[in-house]
């Protein structure tokens, strides 16, 4: 009888060591689902800082951490089934790059337990992740990329000071597209400006879309919409053709070819990201009780190759004061 009792007692503290040796794995391991929702250099800025956010916090892809990354093509019901296939597998948390993929992680996740981390999305509270307050709706919250809209005028009615009409395109099924042209639409009075805006449902109607608006404005101001971004280059060929310039939001537009931008740093906008998501990992806090980030001051960014091509002068301080200039074009 006794060796039996022994024997037991032994049996059952294996197994409580066995249970705390998987919490402990638990604790140093992640598994999590990246969904981003288009291929372009801002968010690819974005997940890249994000993962360097998550490393400088020591969890670092390849040693305690297994990445899942799934880009959408900025196909909404990719997004979508994405996230059900993330939420399928039991991810300890999900990283959702843009607005619609956001979106689709939130209605993915909402009856589990499955944190949602976004960054990239403009206007939170109009996408229906956050409250006017900037607290969470649910298990979910992230960092925002929210335009400079004013800075953006400014710099536009400095470089081009007869202007009258800024173009832009826009989804018009995309909810940050819409609240950031109502922002362009309550400042450009400020600044002698009309806002002409264009909406488009898919990538192939951008270069359409850019042909008619170009015999219409002075120039386009490009935003941060998906769609419109991902066929960036449509935009501005028919621009270079009527001899106008776009500007654009970020670093990648102007490299691509915008002349300049009041822009945001995406890469460390992802890190910013980044450090919010280890918090959550390692249970120094719950997505549902943080709200809201966003980065702060906008950059100055110009292109002077982008800038002769259309023969425009800039002002002759913007050499000095651009956070980063080029004088090239690149195209990813």
């Amino acid at each position: 009888m006794k060796k039996r009792f022994m024997a037991v007692m032994l049996t059952a503290a294996m197994a409580v060591s066995m249970l705390a040796g998987c919490g402990n794995k638990k604790s140093e391991s992640y598994t999590i689902g990246i969904s981003q929702f288009a291929v372009h250099g801002s968010l690819d800025n974005c997940r890249e800082g994000f993962l360097a956010g998550l490393a400088e916090e020591g969890i670092v892809e390849g040693e305690n951490l297994t990445v899942d990354y799934v880009n959408a093509q900025a196909d909404t019901g990719t997004a979508a089934m994405t996230a059900d296939n993330f939420v399928s597998k039991k991810v300890d948390l999900i990283c959702a790059i843009a607005t619609p993929a956001a979106m689709s992680a939130y209605n993915a996740t909402m009856d589990t337990d499955i944190p949602v981390i976004y960054t990239a999305v403009s206007d939170p509270v109009e996408a229906g992740l956050a409250n006017e307050d900037g607290s969470p709706v649910g298990n979910i919250t992230g960092t925002s990329d929210a335009l400079a809209v004013d800075a953006q005028l400014q710099m536009i009615r400095e470089v081009l000071p007869d202007a009258k009409k800024i173009g832009i395109i826009y989804t018009t099924s995309e909810a940050n597209s819409i609240s950031t042209v109502e922002q362009y639409k309550e400042l450009a009075g400020n600044y002698g400006f009309e806002i002409v805006p264009t909406g488009v449902t898919a990538i192939s109607e951008v270069s359409i879309a850019a042909a008619d608006l170009v015999s219409k404005v002075d120039c386009i101001s490009n935003m941060t919409d998906n769609t419109v971004v991902s066929a960036l280059q449509s935009v501005l060929e028919e621009a270079n053709k009527a001899g106008i310039p776009v500007f654009g939001s970020e670093v990648e537009q102007v490299k691509a070819g915008c002349v300049a931008s009041m822009g945001l740093e995406y890469y460390e906008l992802g890190v910013q990201t980044g450090r919010m998501a280890a918090k959550v990992l390692k249970g120094e806090a719950k997505a549902s009780e943080m709200n809201y980030e966003v980065i702060s001051e906008p950059s100055l960014y110009v292109n002077f190759l982008a800038a002769d091509n259309i023969h425009l002068e800039l002002p002759a301080n913007y050499a000095e004061d651009a956070y980063q200039t080029f004088d090239e074009i690149i195209v990813e």
